[in-house]
């Protein structure tokens, strides 16, 4: 008789060529953040044609969709991703995190309903990641609601566990001075890219004081026009993250004293104003990893556990504080291979990248049907997650550094 694994890897399988087809479809099509109206359609096609009862638009967005099918019973979450990077197109591979989603959940939906078990599955389409915070929109729209649980499987050159991520703010910090002639009257000037620069030192200088788990990194946007004219506007992007709300929030505090300084040396004025979304940190399921990290061994994946936490930085980390959820990896590359690079990108296109895209669709529909058909295992998920999220009220009465 087989084994749940083994009913999963023979459902994907049956699927196989769909899914592969949808993954080179997306990879040879990229579209950026909230612009990816080819990768929606092509998903929602694909589920609807399978029985899924699709909505799209979906929760405020038109590239967003949620399928489901079932009925009854613990509500499980597969979610999708397939926009795309300026530049570089799918070198992030959401183009497999999002077959890979779609693969999950009609292997799920067809196990439970040959096991006539009750349970409904999910499978949701989730736009723009990349900077623009699709995730971040639609929780604000309660797309969340009735769900148990979320997994999302991302690729990277090795599978692992969710590592959890870092939090993040985005900022443009922009200068006002007074053009001048830069030689024939120069003292009649404010420069505006004098502060810039300043504010560079001073976050230069302040890295020595920051915590191992921070990074600030950015660059400057506008900087003048000619040579031979004192900027009267200049401004830059910056980026602070940090693995806790309350850790940020005393950054923030820190990158408006630094402006504020630059300002005065200059005599020019400051401004710091949000620049996209504000992420929030990852929380990570220990049950939910645990059971990727099984199944992923048996499909042939070679998990291993990471050496060092993710300081990066994902709209998923706000999904997390919302229920337990779990933002695992599988590997596509046999050596190390950075992602947002054109050979992450080849990667995600290639045969490997497909193979492996089909072996984590198994890995996850064999984990989330354990939540479904497992209340044991559903306690332990909740209960890891209660935790975690007490821990983190209690980290935010932590003294602060700066404010």
């Amino acid at each position: 008789m087989m084994d749940v694994q083994e009913k999963m890897r023979a459902a994907v399988a049956a699927h196989a060529d769909e899914l592969t087809d949808l993954a080179r479809r997306i990879h040879a099509n990229p579209e950026l953040g909230l612009q990816e109206k080819q990768a929606c359609a092509w998903h929602s096609e694909l589920l609807r044609g399978w029985g899924f009862d699709v909505t799209t638009p979906f929760a405020g967005l038109e590239t967003a969709y949620c399928a489901r099918i079932g009925e009854g019973g613990p509500v499980f979450c597969f979610m999708a991703e397939y926009d795309a990077l300026p530049g570089i197109g799918h070198g992030c591979g959401h183009n497999l995190i999002g077959a890979a989603a779609v693969g999950a959940g009609k292997a799920l939906a067809n196990v439970l309903a040959d096991e006539e078990a009750p349970g409904t599955v999910v499978v949701m389409g989730t736009p723009a990641e990349e900077g623009l915070g699709g995730k971040v929109k639609m929780l604000a729209q309660d797309a969340l609601a009735g769900i148990g649980a979320v997994m999302l499987a991302h690729p990277r050159w090795q599978t692992m566990p969710d590592t959890g991520c870092n939090a993040i703010a985005r900022f443009r910090v922009s200068f006002e001075g007074r053009a001048a002639h830069a030689a024939a009257a120069p003292e009649q000037g404010r420069n505006a890219l004098d502060a810039v620069m300043l504010s560079f030192q001073g976050i230069n200088a302040w890295r020595q004081y920051l915590l191992e788990d921070c990074r600030v990194h950015g660059y400057v946007d506008d900087g003048g026009e000619m040579a031979n004219t004192i900027p009267e506007h200049a401004s830059f992007i910056v980026y602070l993250r940090a693995a806790t709300e309350a850790t940020l929030e005393d950054m923030i505090v820190r990158l408006r004293m630094i402006a504020e300084g630059a300002a005065l040396m200059t005599a020019t004025t400051a401004k710091v104003e949000p620049w996209g979304e504000r992420y929030q940190a990852r929380i990570a399921n220990g049950p939910l990893n645990e059971a990727w990290l099984q199944a992923t061994d048996v499909a042939g994946l070679a998990p291993v556990l990471p050496e060092k936490p993710n300081r990066a930085s994902s709209d998923f980390g706000d999904v997390s504080q919302q229920l337990p959820a779990a933002h695992v990896y599988f590997g596509i590359a046999d050596e190390p291979t950075p992602v947002h690079s054109p050979e992450f990108c080849a990667a995600a296109g290639a045969e490997l990248g497909l193979k492996r895209m089909l072996m984590a669709a198994e890995a996850l529909a064999t984990a989330a049907h354990r939540y479904v058909t497992d209340a044991d295992f559903r306690e332990q998920v909740t209960a890891d997650y209660e935790r975690a999220v007490a821990a983190r009220e209690a980290v935010a009465e932590a003294p602060k550094l700066w404010s």
